[in-house]
Parts: structure tokens; C-alpha cells; sequence
């Protein structure tokens, strides 16, 4: 079968969102343009990664080609935040593996590649490439303003998750947790004495 790649050079919107309660959240990024809606689903350390490495590779953009050339052909309005559900229906086209980062200087673009997960070890040389083999890819083209965006957002819906142990760090759920750092020595809900 024929490989697909979903390119969106201008999208309208490139998120980061959830389906779920915390402790069971789907992690899902969503690129639209026009009326195309594509959507992936990956994991909660992916969308973390990915938003550090935008938000290291903004820096490394402006250090080496100056703050001025992040600012050329930056559409919408600077530092917009996007804070609406993800579009639905939610069909999620593939399950990412593979991640790829880049920038563009002819377009003055971050460019994110994601490629769907595959058995067989994918070749470096695929990644942000229209080679006729290899995984389904997601191509979305992000002007440095859409890129801090889609960063910020991202950042919020990681963290939005459930509170962490102020002990060991571990995510707390509703009714507690065993506590690494207590030895399991700690009931996971103490009942208080009524004598």
C-alpha cells in the first residue's frame, strides 16, 4: 500500500487536546485547514516532548538567525491562544511513533512530522522526507507564533492532568495511592479515629 502524508502548510488550527478523565486520558494532536480534520493519537510523554523541543528549537531559530526573522510571514495575531475542545467527530487516523523536527527558513516555519507506528525500524532518512515507502505521516507547516502556541497549549494539557504526590512525585488518583516514599507503611485513605 502507498504511503499517505498529510501536509498542512497553512493550517487554521494544530492542537494538542484529551478524551477522558484524568488517570485515562487519550492524548491527541489535531491539525485543521479549510474543512480537512486529521487527527493522531499518541502519548502523554510525546506531547510533552514535542512541546519542549518546539520551544528549544523557537530559541535556537531566533540565537541563530535573530528575533526579526522569527517575525516574517507570522499570520493571526501574535501569542493567540486556542483554547476550544478538539473537533469532532474524533477519528484518529494513525497512532504516532516516530516524531520528527525542523525549520524551515524559506518559509520561516516550524515543521512537525509525525509518523504513524510501524514494526519494521524506520530509517532517519524517511523522517520529513515524500519517500514512496515507509510509515503514514502527519506534515503540519506552524509560523513561529502558531508554533509558541500550539507549545504553550500543549504544555497546559499535560499538566492538566492528575495532581502529583508531594512526596514521590507519583500522579495522585481520587482515592490516593501507595506512596513510594512512605514504604507502603501509609494507608491509602485514612479513616480519622471517633473515639
Amino acid at each position: 500500500m502507498a504511503r499517505v502524508i498529510h501536509v498542512f502548510r497553512r493550517p487554521d488550527r494544530f492542537v494538542a487536546g484529551t478524551v477522558g478523565e484524568p488517570g485515562e486520558r487519550a492524548f491527541y494532536l489535531q491539525a485543521i485547514e479549510s474543512s480537512r480534520t486529521i487527527s493522531v493519537l499518541l502519548e502523554k510523554q510525546q506531547v510533552s516532548v514535542l512541546a519542549e523541543r518546539i520551544t528549544a528549537l523557537l530559541g535556537e531559530v531566533a540565537k541563530r538567525f535573530g528575533e526579526e526573522n522569527l517575525a516574517e510571514g507570522t499570520p493571526g495575531e501574535p501569542g493567540s491562544s486556542d483554547t476550544d475542545p478538539l473537533a469532532v467527530p474524533l477519528e484518529e487516523e494513525f497512532r504516532v511513533g516516530t516524531m520528527g523536527l525542523g525549520w524551515d527558513a524559506d518559509s520561516s516555519s516550524i515543521v512537525v512530522e509525525l509518523l504513524a507506528v510501524t514494526e519494521e525500524e524506520i530509517d532517519e532518512s524517511v523522517v520529513l522526507d515524500d519517500t514512496e515507502e515507509g510509515p503514514d505521516a502527519l506534515r503540519v507547516f506552524l509560523s513561529p507564533d502558531a508554533a509558541k502556541a500550539f507549545a504553550d497549549r500543549a504544555e497546559k494539557v499535560v499538566s492538566a492532568g492528575r495532581a502529583p504526590c508531594p512526596l514521590c512525585a507519583e500522579p495522585l488518583d481520587p482515592e490516593g495511592h501507595v506512596c513510594v516514599r512512605l514504604n507502603g507503611y501509609h494507608d491509602r485513605n485514612p479513616v480519622a479515629d471517633t473515639e
